[in-house]
């Protein structure tokens, strides 16, 4: 069996590719010029089992052509592709410009449910993103030393109530709070844009006097219905940094619906930071 491997930033390929060659598949990556890292070449180099494609964001025909050529008959997403991305200078092919035509809505799910389709109907079966690193997913309960304290348990419970009702507009699944209060909500700008927001935004509160506190919870969960196929919340060390750089003590994310890369490493800079982070159940 070859996998298909459609490669968005950030180092979710990486480890879906060496995931996947650790149980003996071979690959075929599709890296997308406007998002893979270059490292991808290196990462290939000398290994007859992996093949690297280099094509643009809107080359969704030559995304299709690559994979027949290749035999790949299954394929997984893994890495970001920016939403704004479809609404840059980004020249889409015509089988992707109908597909943009035909959509009631261009959220998230709607897109990447109408590019999963039309690869099925070209016999490319797209495959949850987790299916090679189930062990990366975050376990139910609190992950850090130090627990969240009374004021970061109350931001936790408000904030999932917001992000729910934000999720389930597919707007983002990333809200940012203070003192019980709303401060940032994630939109096409990603989670870590948004984190950096807040952090201005209380921050420009604080010089004038705001009564809210400036410690900032963030909370993180999955969409009610959460497509494991593609667009799966994920943090890593730089989700960390953002929180450090923003004043943020607290995160929340979404137990078995959550993927935590460099997970120790993750863990180790929360701790010297004094950052809490719990896994809690999905309620929905």
């Amino acid at each position: 069996m070859k996998l298909g491997l459609i490669a968005g930033n950030g180092r979710f390929p990486f480890l879906l590719l060496d995931a996947a060659r650790a149980q003996g598949l071979a690959v075929s990556v599709a890296a997308i010029r406007e998002e893979t890292d270059p490292e991808i070449d290196e990462r290939a180099a000398g290994d007859e089992h992996i093949s690297v494609h280099w094509l643009s964001l809107g080359e969704l025909s030559r995304l299709i052509e690559t994979f027949h050529k290749e035999g790949v008959s299954t394929a997984v997403m893994a890495g970001q592709v920016k939403h704004k991305q479809i609404f840059s200078s980004i020249r889409p092919d015509w089988r992707l410009a109908k597909l943009l035509l035909n959509l009631r809505t261009r959220n998230t799910d709607m897109l990447l449910g109408a590019v999963a389709k039309v690869l099925g109907d070209e016999g490319i079966e797209l495959i949850s993103s987790t299916a090679f690193l189930e062990p990366l997913l975050a376990q139910e309960g609190v992950l850090t030393e130090r627990a969240p304290d009374e004021q970061e348990r109350k931001n936790i419970d408000y904030g999932l109530g917001v992000a729910r009702a934000v999720a389930g507009f597919d707007i983002g699944q990333t809200v940012v709070v203070a003192a019980q209060a709303c401060v940032a909500v994630e939109a096409m700008e990603g989670t870590d844009a948004a984190i950096e927001r807040a952090g201005e935004l209380l921050g420009s509160l604080e010089e004038a006097a705001s009564t809210l506190e400036r410690r900032l919870t963030v909370v993180k969960i999955a969409k009610p219905k959460q497509d494991m196929r593609f667009d799966v919340p994920v943090i890593g060390i730089r989700t960390i940094e953002t929180m450090i750089r923003a004043g943020a003590s607290c995160l929340s994310v979404e137990a078995g619906r959550t993927l935590l890369f460099d997970r120790d490493a993750l863990l180790k800079r929360a701790g010297e930071a004094g950052i809490a982070i719990v896994a809690v159940p999905r309620r929905y």
